[in-house]
């Protein structure tokens, strides 16, 4: 029997592969060249700027505005955190005053007011000091403290001013007393 000799055609393969590549390296170097030419003409000063168009135009306003309104809930944000802010320090400022005044009102039925003549003591500074005098008024009466809720003022003189008819050298000094004090 004969041999049969069946024909692939491999031998055609390296020829075409070759053509190939000679055709897309032409290829590239043709698309490299326009790519080139392109840059050239759109350097700066070559050629006058050109005005964008209608799709950068409208994506540079939609930024703008997104932008805005951004701003907007930013400055909104920060109004309500300082309102929050404020509404807390009256919140807590109440709420010491009501604690402050609970104390007050719980303290009264122990409190009373009594009279008296307690002297106030004369300051550094040449004013009345009647604190030590209101706690004095209070002390006598059994209390711990007080506060003066009523004072009164004497002008002193010695007798002889009154006889030589009060001249303006006479020696008188002004003389504070408490009167009544609230007691606790």
């Amino acid at each position: 029997m004969g041999a049969i000799r069946l024909s692939t055609g491999y031998a055609k393969l390296p020829a075409a592969h070759t053509a190939c590549a000679c055709l897309l390296a032409a290829a590239f170097v043709m698309v490299s060249a326009l790519a080139l030419a392109q840059e050239a003409a759109q350097a700066p000063g070559a050629k006058a700027e050109q005005s964008p168009g209608f799709l950068a135009t409208a994506t540079r306003w939609l930024g703008e505005q997104v932008e805005f309104i951004n701003s907007g809930f930013k400055d909104a944000r920060r109004g309500v955190e300082n309102f929050s802010r404020e509404a807390g320090l009256a919140a807590k400022t109440t709420a010491d005053g009501a604690k402050d005044a609970a104390d007050a009102v719980a303290r009264i039925p122990n409190a009373r007011v009594v009279t008296g003549h307690e002297k106030c003591r004369l300051a550094s500074n040449g004013a009345p000091d009647c604190v030590a005098a209101a706690n004095d008024v209070c002390k006598t009466r059994g209390f711990s403290s007080g506060k003066s809720v009523d004072m009164t003022t004497a002008e002193i003189c010695p007798p002889k001013a009154y006889m030589q008819g009060r001249s303006n050298d006479a020696p008188c000094v002004t003389e504070t007393f408490v009167s009544r004090a609230l007691c606790q």
